[in-house]
């Protein structure tokens, strides 16, 4: 049994909860034991534990079910994968957008809607008024996720749509920094509009292949830039 110290017993419940679940003392798609069982092996009592089971239940890290008890569900708070992107070296982060947003783009040229192609046709101008703007390379950048979200949502998979969802935030710091950095826009406002208006086409022409190349090499030029700096 663990003594637990008089400060907020569910903060430290949960807190030690969480390091067993990361151990791999109870796996993602396991049980925890029930209520009693861990408030005996905490030497806390049942609300206690109730408590601590709803901080990891906001956390994203268990679920419970009627009748199955209290499943686990992830090995770590859903607030950390943001945090672990930001650590990242952002060539990594590329590896994996790539992975990611090369697979959207195939499925979306298989089941984009005349809707999505409208929403496609939109942000591709946004992006293209944006380049052509002021100078403003954040309003640049956030046209140019506003494009590739587009791009996600056409392959109409809610996973893909939260993964992404995930990414772009960090993505949008990092093509801030990135576009200055690198001078993208110094010569050419519109940085990467070819590729794009590629993109989009193979996605209307309904080219998996094509619509798949267009955005791997547009990201792959961006990871090649980062690797060499």
């Amino acid at each position: 049994m663990v003594a637990l110290r008089p400060s907020p017993l569910a903060e430290q419940a949960a807190a030690l909860l969480e390091e067993r679940i990361r151990a791999g003392r109870w796996p993602v798609g396991g049980k925890l034991p029930g209520e009693v069982a861990l408030a005996k092996e905490l030497g806390v009592g049942r609300s206690t534990v109730r408590e601590a089971l709803h901080t990891l239940a906001a956390a994203g890290m268990v679920r419970s079910r009627q009748g199955s008890g209290v499943l686990v569900t992830a090995d770590r708070p859903a607030g950390d994968w943001a945090a672990r992107l930001r650590r990242a070296e952002p060539a990594h982060v590329y590896e994996v957008r790539t992975v990611v947003e090369v697979q959207a783009a195939r499925l979306a040229a298989t089941r984009r809607t005349e809707a999505d192609l409208a929403a496609l046709d939109a942000a591709l101008a946004a992006r293209r008024a944006a380049g052509e703007g002021e100078g403003d390379d954040t309003a640049f950048v956030d046209a140019d996720i506003a494009l590739h979200t587009a791009v996600v949502a056409a392959a109409h998979n809610p996973v893909l749509d939260d993964l992404f969802a995930q990414f772009a935030p960090v993505l949008r710091e990092q093509l801030v920094t990135l576009v200055g950095l690198f001078g993208l826009r110094a010569e050419d406002p519109n940085h990467g509009y070819g590729s794009h208006a590629d993109l989009v086409r193979a996605l209307r022409d309904g080219d998996p292949e094509a619509a798949g190349r267009a955005l791997a090499a547009e990201l792959e030029a961006t990871r090649a830039r980062l690797l060499d700096h």
